[in-house]
């Protein structure tokens, strides 16, 4: 409705304009040149008329297209963020953050100038060009030819333009990207910056991507500084053909110079048109590159939903709670740059049990974990959950199902309250307190001079690493999941935070099935189960006591780590 409308306002403005070129003649050839000053006055009218006609269908077209645009822009950014949101975690360890803004903010817009002002002006400019054209033909077929002749060159211009340009606004496009994917980087890492005293080094790294870009620019400047100035000389000298031609024939009595004025105003209006469309040929090559990018995102393939019972998806009327068996059978797993990252795991855990797991560096446990919730496919073998194959559980549902505590906790932009209730969103405002205070959070957050209500910040920076993880288990306590994922949450704390966390992570874990990443093996001495990865091999599984006595990694690991403590 929108978009006709405002085609509509478009042709019936251009139609309206059209009384101009028919007026000047009347007034030149039937008022001036007989002397009918009594016609003067309604000619003017009449032109003041076709004028104010002309600028209110277009101030309409204006609102109705930026109406129009701004619903398509909503939409196409909205689709492209929620394809965003159903892909895979993997899809994003390749790409920038920065990158991906660019997308949606930048490229979304070069996308939608095209489809909207491309589609409306081009469809004008179309309809605009083979009307005056008849009109030209009509008025004198003679003139209208020698018109026609730089029509050939825009033409050959037009697809020059074309063929060379898609290189040129691509190279600008990933130019672009680079800097903004740096920008974010470094405004999330200032104070690494400024603690390592590397601002002149980023400053000169910011000036090259940003030189980058620039030169993009001026490449697609230069290019366009070229072709559309061409295009104008080439449409002025179809106007010069006019005048000469046309100015011989009002000299040899066959055309009034009212009927040479007018057919030269057409004439103006026939090739502003064509100028439009030249144009839109520039807009359409930035919006061709950016729309690669878009659709590099809309076409990539979402999360697999699982193919599990309808009733079993959120918000049916009684989802079903697990009961937390997980058992992993002959399970491997590669990702990019690491061939196999796990190879042949069987492990099994029952409901209410806590596993742990340990094993140096690069040894396939958080890769283990992570395949829990689906985040990696899984190469061979399977996972399941209670019986049933992970694969067969709707993805929703299952992720409902695990609460994480990571190392690093992420916190949002937003108050307490708003971060704690992202475990659940419509929990009651004494059951985020509860959560709160069984995660030995509520003391430090009253003392806060806005309490729950306190901004934490990007990324939590105005709390310290304690504090963020109390925030990140009482959220989680909030989820009440039945299964819960741990990476070490008590790695960069003091003692007594440590023991705080140590408290709310003990209440977390009660009665849930838990998989917890250990790098301080002091504190799983009491996991109902330590398996002990090396290369993404199980190289060793037991209890604490029976692993010392075995003599074999773990023992090797918890020496070393006694050894350190010693020294401290």
């Amino acid at each position: 409705m929108l978009a006709s409308g405002t085609i509509a306002c478009a042709v019936l403005g251009q139609v309206a304009a059209f009384a101009y070129p028919k007026l000047t003649r009347f007034v030149l050839d039937d008022v001036i040149t007989p002397g009918r000053r009594d016609l003067l006055g309604g000619a003017i009218v009449g032109l003041l008329a076709a004028f104010a006609l002309r600028d209110a269908f277009n101030s309409l077209r204006i609102r109705l297209n930026n109406r129009f645009e701004q619903n398509v822009i909503f939409d196409i950014r909205r689709q492209v963020y929620g394809r965003l949101q159903e892909l895979p975690p993997a899809w994003f360890d390749h790409r920038a953050t920065g990158d991906l803004m660019t997308r949606v903010i930048e490229d979304v817009g070069a996308m939608e100038r095209l489809l909207i002002d491309g589609t409306e002006q081009g469809v004008v400019a179309v309809l605009g060009v083979v009307g005056v054209a008849t009109l030209l033909f009509l008025n004198d077929p003679f003139l209208a030819g020698v018109a026609l002749v730089p029509v050939p060159l825009l033409v050959a211009g037009g697809v020059w333009y074309t063929r060379t340009a898609a290189s040129r606004y691509r190279a600008r496009s990933r130019a672009s990207s680079a800097m903004n994917a740096l920008l974010m980087d470094n405004l999330q890492g200032i104070r690494q910056i400024k603690l390592f005293g590397r601002e002149a080094h980023e400053e000169a790294r910011f000036a090259e991507r940003a030189d980058a870009l620039r030169q993009g620019a001026l490449t697609v400047m230069k290019a366009w500084a070229a072709y559309n100035p061409v295009m104008q000389f080439a449409a002025a000298l179809g106007t010069v053909l006019v005048l000469w031609l046309g100015g011989r024939k009002v000299l040899d009595g066959s055309m009034s110079a009212g009927a040479l004025v007018e057919f030269l105003l057409f004439l103006g209006m026939f090739y502003a048109p064509l100028n439009v469309l030249h144009q839109l040929n520039q807009m359409s090559q930035s919006a061709r590159a950016a729309g690669e990018r878009i659709f590099d995102i809309l076409d990539a393939p979402p999360d697999p939903p699982g193919d599990g019972p309808a009733e079993a998806h959120p918000g049916a009327s009684a989802p079903h709670r697990f009961r937390g068996d997980v058992v992993f059978s002959g399970v491997s797993a590669s990702y990019e740059g690491r061939a196999e990252a796990l190879a042949g795991i069987d492990l099994e855990v029952r409901a209410g049990q806590t596993i742990a797991l340990v094993g140096p560096t690069g040894a396939g446990k958080s890769t283990l974990v992570n395949l829990l919730p689906r985040f990696y496919p899984i190469a061979a073998g399977r996972i399941t959950v209670d019986g049933r194959p992970l694969e067969s559980i709707p993805l929703a549902h299952l992720r409902s199902q695990i609460a994480v505590v990571s190392q690093e906790p992420f916190l949002f932009n937003g108050t307490i309250r708003e971060n704690i209730l992202y475990g659940r969103l419509d929990a009651s405002e004494a059951e985020m307190i509860a959560a709160a205070e069984t995660a030995n959070a509520a003391e430090f957050i009253r003392r806060l001079p806005e309490g729950f209500d306190t901004r934490v910040g990007e990324r939590g920076i105005r709390l310290s690493v304690g504090e963020k993880q109390r925030i990140s288990i009482a959220r989680a306590l909030l989820k009440d999941a039945p299964i819960l994922i741990l990476d070490e949450a008590t790695a960069s704390v003091d003692t007594a935070t440590e023991r705080l966390i140590q408290e709310a992570l003990r209440r977390l874990m009660s009665h849930r099935t838990s998989l917890v990443i250990a790098h301080r093996l002091g504190t799983i001495r009491d996991a109902d189960l330590i398996v002990v990865l090396k290369d993404g091999r199980i190289v060793e599984r037991g209890t604490h006591t029976g692993l010392l006595a075995a003599e074999g990694l773990y023992a090797r690991l918890h020496r070393a780590q006694e050894a350190t403590a010693a020294l401290q």
